[in-house]
């Protein structure tokens, strides 16, 4: 999976997924004793001597209508933050099925499961101090507001977009299909999008320039104290609202050194 130059590795061994992130010079090593990501179980690994569990790194959760305009968004954005010497893990949502959810299809069922995987790589980044920018459509808002409570620095970014603009955009030409019903089950066309009731920020992409909207969510990281006076992550922990219930809370020590004997025992570290 690649962002803006940055490959998250995933690799199915004897029943453990091991997803490694290089960027952050991190490893995810999930049990799979039960269906896939049920039970995480070991949360995150770092390599030793690599970037610490810190409370600076945050998810920026791009969310809107196919053909809105997410991914230009967060390609941007990623550019940017990289710019400013922050470790950022770009999402793309059609990467992350063409690897992370490969084999998941788009059933409710299906796309919950995918953007739970999502949202768990996601905690997994920023609670390793990094930048998570998340660019799938996830359409259901109960699937979203699972996404925040489990990630303690969550900014929810709305990219509206009218879905007569987005038809005629039709980047991959999926509306067309949709529409002629090639295609059942589409976004926007036969199956709902929950837009969302509260998020930390609305775009218009029908209405901005793309610089536009990325000032203005560069505008509100620096509010929410995610991002210092000089363009790097803030050392506070304010994200201007409280953290959600239930959010998942950093990895501990001894996650850590069960995550490493478990890399050591399937040969990735010495």
């Amino acid at each position: 999976m690649q962002g803006a130059g940055r490959t998250i590795g995933v690799t199915d061994i004897s029943g453990v997924l091991y997803t490694e992130i290089p960027l952050l010079h991190c490893a995810v090593v999930h049990d799979r004793a039960g269906p896939p990501f049920a039970s995480p179980g070991i949360a995150c690994a770092a390599k030793e001597g690599s970037i610490p569990v810190s409370n600076n790194g945050f998810t920026v959760w791009l969310t809107g209508l196919p053909s809105s305009g997410k991914s230009t968004l967060a390609n941007l954005l990623s550019a940017e933050l990289q710019g400013r010497g922050l470790p950022v893990v770009n999402l793309d949502g059609d990467e992350v099925r063409m690897r992370l959810s490969k084999g998941l299809g788009f059933s409710k069922e299906d796309r919950d499961e995918n953007i739970r995987r999502i949202s768990y790589v996601a905690r997994v980044a920023s609670d390793m101090g990094g930048v998570a920018i998340t660019s799938a459509i996830s359409p259901y808002r109960e699937i979203r507001d699972e996404a925040r409570a489990e990630i303690a620095q969550f900014v929810e970014v709305f990219v509206s977009c009218p879905v007569e603009v987005c038809i005629q955009r039709d980047v991959k030409g999926l509306y067309k299909k949709a529409l002629a019903g090639e295609i059942k089950g589409f976004t926007g066309i036969d199956d709902p999008y929950e837009e969302p009731l509260q998020p930390e920020l609305v775009v218009h992409t029908d209405l901005e320039s793309e610089q536009e909207s990325i000032d203005r969510i560069l505008d509100t990281l620096h509010s929410q104290g995610l991002l210092s006076a000089s363009g790097d992550a803030s050392a506070t922990n304010n994200t201007g609202r409280a953290p959600a219930a239930g959010a998942a809370p950093a990895v501990s020590d001894d996650e850590r050194g069960q995550a490493l004997a478990k890399l050591r025992g399937l040969g990735y570290l010495e």
